[in-house]
């Protein structure tokens, strides 16, 4: 009897250190989880059902070890808001997979994605026809985000992609491939709206001829 007892006085306790770990870690909706926010997610709750499982053991060889996940996670957080590349290796970067209508086969491949996983994700975004897709991003945690065709376009103007052309003070080259423009071309446009140095951008945008630009706060 005492031990049952233990094991849900344990069950209790652990249950509110995870919830209070979570929080402590940032609020982030399942699917938005990073492959490191998963793989410690997972690790805590192994943790805490040897903690359970094994009511001999000392409760403290279970919450150091999640005590040091959580540590290592919100460093790795703030680090990764300091650092693009650091935020790339741990989140990994989006993926345009149909641009402009046009299906792009070796960034499908480049993520291991295949045209069944593209059919059932339009489907489950209500999109019935390949057609009908503009643009179509794989985001880093595995989401598809779609932007469907617009019919009604005047002159037959051809959509842009949203995309940001500069992040944290660094150029996003592979931005600018996307929609067509050079890193040249983006510094003269800069210069034109006032802004000399580029590093002092924290965040630009350019959508349908209009920037969008928000310096770093000092």
């Amino acid at each position: 009897m005492e031990e049952y007892v233990i094991i849900i006085a344990r069950t209790i306790f652990l249950y509110i250190v995870i919830l209070f770990i979570f929080r402590v870690m940032g609020k982030r909706e399942i699917g938005e989880l990073s492959v490191l926010d998963l793989v410690v997610f997972i690790m805590i709750a192994e943790l805490a059902v040897v903690a359970i499982e094994n009511p001999k053991d000392e409760l403290l060889t279970a919450l150091l070890p999640m005590f040091i996940l959580m540590g290592v996670q919100i460093v790795l957080a703030y680090i990764s808001l300091k650092s693009q590349r650091i935020r790339d290796i741990i989140d990994g970067k989006p993926s345009v997979i149909i641009n402009k209508g046009k299906i792009d086969e070796k960034a499908m491949k480049k993520q291991r994605y295949n045209f069944d996983d593209l059919l059932v994700q339009l489907r489950e975004k209500n999109v019935k026809n390949v057609a009908d897709v503009e643009f179509a991003i794989l985001e880093a945690s595995g989401k598809l985000s779609v932007f469907e065709k617009n019919q009604d376009k005047e002159n037959n103007e051809e959509g842009t992609l949203n995309l940001p052309l500069i992040m944290d003070g660094v150029i996003q080259e592979e931005h600018l491939v996307e929609i067509g423009k050079t890193n040249l071309w983006l510094r003269q446009q800069l210069r034109g709206l006032g802004y000399k140095d580029f590093k002092n951008i924290s965040f630009c945008s350019f959508n349908n001829g209009v920037f969008f630009i928000d310096i770093k706060e000092e």
